[in-house]
């Protein structure tokens, strides 16, 4: 009797962790399905409500499918992310609830040659990006156009490439002739 106790409790828990997670989500929402509506109807974004209710409800749907969206993009990052820490498809696969091959399948980039280096052109400078094992994640070296050579701080790698690609990037752009 006791074990039907604890399921019931966990269920509970689940029901009001998915309760939360639903308000936050349509919090987050509005300001995304009011700007879609205006853009929409010309009506101001506080007045959303104030339109015919089958264009509220298709406002609603668009500004879903942009989460969606965003939600898969975010996803595809963590993928990647845990496999240039070594996460491989196996266990990427467990913490979404599919099989390897399935995790495989949806992030088919990201585990494996996530940590080869590459070089960066831009603004008339160069930068070079490099997996360091420490501090355990993405570097960056480079020397901009100006002659200013910089490097990515030595606090700690950024998880994913991109990041560091971007910091560098940054870093260039500041250094330009």
């Amino acid at each position: 009797m006791g074990n039907s106790g604890e399921i019931e409790n966990a269920a509970t828990g689940r029901d009001v962790d998915r309760v939360a997670l639903d308000a936050a989500l349509l919090e987050a929402l509005n300001p995304v399905a009011e700007a879609l509506q205006a853009r929409a109807t010309g009506l101001p974004p506080d007045r959303m409500w104030a339109a015919e209710p089958v264009e509220v409800s298709l406002s609603v749907l668009a500004a879903w499918k942009v989460v969606d969206e965003e939600v898969k993009r975010l996803t595809a990052i963590a993928a990647r992310t845990a496999g240039s820490y070594g996460a491989n498809y196996e266990r990427l696969g467990a913490a979404w609830g599919i099989t390897r091959q399935g995790a495989r399948k949806k992030w088919p980039d990201a585990v494996g040659k996530r940590r080869e280096a590459s070089k960066l052109e831009l603004f008339g400078g160069r930068a070079e990006l490099s997996w360091e094992e420490v501090p355990g994640g993405w570097c960056w070296s480079g020397l901009g156009a100006d002659g200013t050579h910089s490097a990515a701080d030595g606090t700690g790698g950024f998880p994913t490439k991109e990041e560091a690609a971007a910091h560098a990037g940054a870093f260039l752009k500041e250094h330009a002739e």
